[in-house]
């Protein structure tokens, strides 16, 4: 009997390879996680409940609740692939194509477009209403605590864990999923721009409320675009940490403590030509990434090979 053998890129990362989930699995793949907020939640309760546990889940309790909302959803698609992998081609969530732009250039591109997505899309964020105080408190104590520990989960948990569920779950599956079309036939995947903005939906609805979302669907229609062509899940690693860690650096500036907006600290005019900026740089980070060639219509996440 032939057995199947996969090169595998990293552990943590290849148990997942055979799940491609479609629209169904998308939104079972939300519920879990939505399940595991309320877990996380009672973790944070639960350390309440011991001496000084007010002072500890104020300062530390993030470390703790972050990580366990995306347990459910992990052991789900953990055990999906493997029931899977019996009959289902896998496809890799991180395999990098960066040929013939080159890996360092696509890094360069990667963070220079994301800082501009991020500088633009505040502008829209601008047209909301004010954000609520409540919310604007809660926001704040992810940014305005233990600088180490804000760092460890805005930039380091969240790239990792958000990058799996939103690129390497979602977008992976939306892109690849067994379906059928209209005429009956057997097909791979939606249209690649129709994923694309799907999972962008996706990863700005995680996000829970609208000032967020805006920026985390900008941004999310970029990281899909480059994973679609590259494959990598390590480049759009390094934009969710650079919009982060760049996030997070502003908010504990001093010039910052009192403005909601880049056009608040420039002035409306100086903003639009930075925002003008920012858009030639967007284009241009498209227009880079646009140079790698595909290998299948669906993009270049890389189907497991399949070895006698």
């Amino acid at each position: 009997m032939a057995r199947r053998k996969v090169r595998r890129n990293y552990d943590f990362l290849s148990k997942y390879s055979y799940y491609t989930p479609g629209l169904k699995g998308m939104f079972t793949l939300l519920c879990l996680m939505l399940a595991g907020t309320l877990l996380g939640n009672c973790v944070m309760l639960v350390c309440l409940s011991f001496p000084g546990g007010e002072q500890f889940t104020a300062e530390y309790g993030m470390l703790l609740s972050y990580p366990v909302m995306f347990v459910p959803a992990m052991i789900y698609a953990s055990l999906k692939s493997s029931s899977a992998a019996l009959f289902e081609e896998g496809y890799a969530l991180d395999r990098g194509r960066f040929s013939p732009v080159g890996a360092l250039m696509c890094c360069l591109m990667a963070i220079l477009g994301t800082l501009a997505s991020s500088i633009v899309a505040d502008g829209a964020v601008g047209l909301l209403p004010p954000m609520p105080e409540w919310l604007e408190q809660a926001l704040d104590s992810l940014v305005k605590g233990k600088l180490w520990v804000n760092f460890l989960c805005a930039s380091i948990m969240a790239p990792i864990f958000e990058e799996w569920l939103c690129r390497g779950m979602v977008l992976r599956g939306l892109l690849n999923y067994r379906r059928r079309d209209r005429a009956g036939n057997g097909v791979r995947g939606l249209k690649p721009s129709v994923a694309i903005i799907i999972s962008a939906a996706f990863f700005a609805l995680i996000h829970a409320n609208p000032w967020q979302a805006i920026v985390a669907f900008s941004l999310g229609c970029l990281f899909g675009y480059v994973y679609y062509r590259t494959g990598s899940l390590k480049l759009t690693m390094l934009m969710h940490f650079t919009n982060n860690t760049f996030a997070l650096l502003c908010s504990n500036l001093p010039a910052f403590e009192e403005l909601d907006s880049w056009a608040q600290l420039l002035g409306t005019g100086r903003y639009l030509v930075l925002c003008a900026a920012c858009i030639l740089m967007i284009v241009v980070a498209v227009r880079t990434f646009s140079k790698i060639a595909l290998l299948r219509p669906q993009g270049n996440c890389a189907i497991l090979e399949e070895q006698n």
